[in-house]
């Protein structure tokens, strides 16, 4: 069965790599609209209730207007937005996290932020084990590639070649936060610093931890045994065994999309200091190939079908 799908806001660059990876595959058929019916209201509510799954690829406040659209009990929404990732009746499209069944059964799957990506799947099979505590004041500090922020940001690290790197989120108050917390299962909100480098894309989300003074934590090596028992069988989330053998960590300006997450757990000798490192493509499994992901488990398909792994 050939299932229908809309992408709202297709010429976005979330939208422009979901239709790139549905390109070709004849279990879904993509409804379009030309440029000068995109930004029609009427086009777009048809396009909407005709579809079996939409896709919003749209600012908070346009994607729930779309939601408001849908005038049936039939069509299913993917939102890759901030605006629903904490709204009741909504399902995180998480699918490791929150599992996969629960992914396939929504109706409404509100897809992960790039950044929790990271660090939530470092993080919430540890607290959800008591291997770490969940009343801890932890930080997060990422990097991602320019392509994360939008038309506007890209534009300017494309005509300012001088910019190496932009620090923000400096008033706190992030939006990617509560999911973070939430679905973290921590009792205290995250200190998250979040930076953009002059790569197109790519984003590293590192958690450092000071085991020593954790209570209930446990050592390094029992960290990395959690998460690659509760990630064994993935083919999209690797946890790696050992530290690189250059001994260094790279993000390349020259990344290939990709939508895999590979996890380290880095442990000092005496087991009193851990750095927890996710590694991701902000397009891939950061936004674009998760939404990918889920809809192939709505649609009852392989999770990986038209996945860069």
């Amino acid at each position: 069965m050939t299932t229908s799908v809309f992408i709202d806001g297709a010429v976005g660059t979330t939208g422009l790599e979901i239709a790139e990876r549905l390109g070709g595959r004849s279990e879904f058929a993509l409804i379009t609209l030309d440029e000068a019916r995109r930004k029609d209201d009427a086009a777009r509510r048809e396009a909407i209730n005709d579809a079996d799954v939409v896709i919003l690829c749209l600012p908070d406040d346009a994607a729930k207007d779309a939601v408001a659209m849908i005038a049936n009990d039939r069509t299913r929404v993917i939102d890759a937005s901030t605006a629903h990732r904490v709204a009741e009746g909504w399902t995180y499209g998480f699918p490791e996290i929150v599992g996969r069944d629960t992914v396939a059964e929504a109706k409404r799957v509100s897809n992960p932020g790039c950044y929790p990506t990271g660090f939530i799947a470092l993080l919430a099979p540890l607290v959800h084990n008591a291997l770490l505590p969940a009343a801890w004041p932890y930080s997060v500090h990422a990097v991602s590639g320019y392509s994360g922020g939008g038309k506007a940001l890209i534009g300017r690290f494309e005509e300012d070649r001088d910019i190496a790197w932009r620090g923000y989120g400096l008033s706190f108050g992030h939006k990617h936060v509560p999911e973070m917390q939430r679905y973290a299962g921590l009792m205290i909100a995250p200190l998250f610093s979040p930076a953009v480098v002059a790569a197109h894309r790519g984003m590293v989300v590192e958690i450092p931890l000071p085991l020593g003074v954790m209570p209930g934590s446990v050592p390094p090596e029992l960290l990395r045994a959690a998460l690659t028992q509760f990630y064994e069988g993935s083919k999209v989330v690797t946890v790696a065994q050992d530290l690189p053998e250059s001994g260094e960590m790279l993000l390349r300006a020259s990344m290939e999309p990709w939508d895999g997450l590979t996890l380290h757990v880095m442990g000092s000798a005496d087991g009193e200091q851990a750095r927890l490192v996710a590694v991701l493509d902000n397009l891939g499994k950061g936004a674009s190939g998760a939404a990918v992901q889920s809809l192939n488990l709505m649609a009852g398909l392989d999770e990986t079908a038209g996945l860069r792994l």
